[in-house]
């Protein structure tokens, strides 16, 4: 009786462990590739993500990525230092802004966003315009280039809004795209457009702000080498652009009292009579 049952339960094991068996081969079937081909294709398929992700958002606007560059060090060998500023630094302490130094070089001209396209006006502009003279800043008036409006539309927005004064700085054109349905010619004389609309205004020839790629592909001809460039060009010991240039925009990562966050740090390319000397008179 004991023997039967043990043989019993035997046949019952075996078939069980068979069947197991078949399973197991089953499921190796099916999962196809052992698991160092899976890990190396895990590996392949993030980096390519990453670098899709960084040539189509990190490469062509690097230089606003502070987050992956860090904080910037200030150049050495420059004395006239500034900033520039916009609605997106909120409500300023211009009571302690006044006596921020950057590197122990006082700020000496702050450059305030106005308008743009041709129908926003920076929020704070007003204020920030009225107050930087107050405080004895050195200020200028940037318009943000749209490419939804056209450029005459955008410059009498920008004069209609902007009044500069004797002392200010020149008016300052801010350009970072081009449209991708419009040829570099005819792009350049939209920008033409408003550079000479304005200078008729003001009679004194505008500043063009640009990272210095933009500048070399798109407004690289002799024609705006006659007007004072304001080159942002971030995370770099020294400026790589060989030609002249007034302005240098260096870091968007920069930090002062009286202002929350992070704002623009500037420098000026000359000593502090060339800047009065470069102002409306």
């Amino acid at each position: 009786m004991r023997d039967n049952s043990f043989i019993s339960h035997l046949s019952i094991i075996l078939p069980m462990k068979k069947k197991s068996s078949r399973r197991s081969h089953k499921k190796r079937h099916w999962s196809g590739y052992p698991r160092w081909a899976w890990w190396l294709g895990g590996l392949f398929a993030i980096g390519l993500y990453v670098w899709l992700f960084y040539y189509f958002f990190v490469g062509p606007y690097g230089f606003r990525w502070r987050a992956v560059y860090g904080d910037a060090k200030n150049p050495n060998g420059y004395e006239i230092r500034g900033i520039d500023i916009s609605h997106y630094q909120g409500k300023i302490d211009w009571d302690q802004l006044r006596n921020a130094m950057i590197e122990k070089c006082p700020i000496r001209f702050v450059v305030i966003k106005a308008t743009e396209g041709s129908t926003q006006l920076d929020k704070r502009f007003n204020d920030n315009f009225r107050n930087a003279q107050e405080y004895g800043f050195i200020r200028g008036a940037y318009h943000f280039w749209s490419n939804k409006s056209s450029a005459r539309d955008q410059a009498y927005f920008f004069l209609k809004k902007v009044h500069l004064q004797r002392g200010d700085l020149p008016p300052v054109l801010d350009v970072e795209h081009k449209p991708k349905d419009m040829s570099t010619e005819d792009f350049q004389r939209e920008i033409l457009t408003w550079l000479h609309i304005v200078e008729d205004k003001y009679h004194v020839k505008p500043i063009i702000y640009t990272y210095y790629k933009f500048k070399m592909n798109y407004l690289g001809t002799p024609v705006f080498d006659d007007y004072p460039y304001w080159i942002a060009h971030y995370y770099v010991d020294k400026v790589e652009y060989s030609g002249p240039w007034k302005f240098w925009q260096h870091t968007d990562a920069g930090r002062l009292p009286g202002i929350k966050g992070y704002v623009d740090f500037d420098i000026y390319n000359g000593s502090y009579y060339d800047l009065k000397q470069l102002c409306i008179n």
